[in-house]
């Protein structure tokens, strides 16, 4: 499995572990089963541990059992956990909606993104990386379901942000994500997935670089079998490893 940025990261199991240490341990049981029951590499396969609302020492206690990914949905959180893990070697992914105007923040410091939604939002996010001398790791967030409380690209829009993409050397191209309506049974997710990835197949076949359209992040705690099982090559784990978020309230 690749639990970090080089893919060598390899999670311990034993006696005498965390339950943080035990939980990574056995989701990377289940992302090896799952891959091979489709006829692919377990370590194909890179977990990204989603760590928003939960504390910086949670996320030191998966980086010693071996994880290296880490998401974040809110730019200002992964901002405060970047600074306060810098001693770390983490792969920052944002996974969240991010508008046009945290895209400086966002992009000087974030390693993946993973929700570009719009050719503006890619040319900027591009803009501030080269600015910062450097390169940002982007997947296209695609809306195949339409909901209206959720973000995305229709797929009409989509061969627009791969061609702009072609010619941006900042914002650099990797592949596609998905956020599929939230269903109780995971095998009810397995449609979205599938059509994910043969929109993949789709636009690879219509000449887009098979570098450009390589990740598909799509899979979390519920169903990331499921979404390996259809070709996830990215997987989006939270709750299952690090347990019930216990959100603040928001209001009286």
């Amino acid at each position: 499995m690749r639990t970090g940025a080089d893919g060598c990261g390899q999670v311990p199991s034993g006696a005498g572990l965390s339950e943080i240490a035990r939980n990574l341990a056995r989701i990377q049981e289940r992302i090896g089963a799952a891959a091979l029951r489709a006829g692919r590499r377990p370590e194909d396969v890179r977990l990204v541990a989603v760590s928003k609302t939960f504390p910086i020492q949670a996320l030191r206690e998966a980086y010693q059992a071996g994880q290296r990914d880490f998401g974040e949905n809110k730019v200002q959180e992964a901002l405060q956990k970047m600074e306060a893990g810098a001693d770390m070697q983490i792969g920052w992914h944002l996974i969240g909606h991010l508008q046009s105007n945290k895209a400086k923040k966002a992009a000087g410091r974030a390693d993946w993104i993973h929700a570009i939604d719009s050719v503006d939002l890619l040319r900027r996010v591009d803009e501030v990386a080269l600015a910062a001398g450097r390169v940002v790791e982007v997947l296209v967030q695609v809306d195949l379901a339409l909901e209206p409380t959720k973000h995305g690209a229709a797929v009409d829009v989509v061969p627009a942000i791969l061609q702009a993409a072609s010619t941006l050397p900042g914002a650099r191209l990797r592949g596609l994500m998905l956020l599929p309506p939230l269903v109780d049974d995971p095998e009810r997710a397995r449609p979205w997935f599938r059509q994910l990835r043969e929109w993949r197949d789709r636009w690879l076949a219509a000449g887009v670089p098979s570098a450009a359209l390589q990740e598909l992040s799509m899979g979390m705690s519920h169903d990331f079998e499921v979404a390996i099982e259809e070709g996830a090559t990215m997987v989006r784990v939270g709750s299952a490893i690090f347990g019930t978020r216990s959100y603040a309230p928001t209001g009286p």
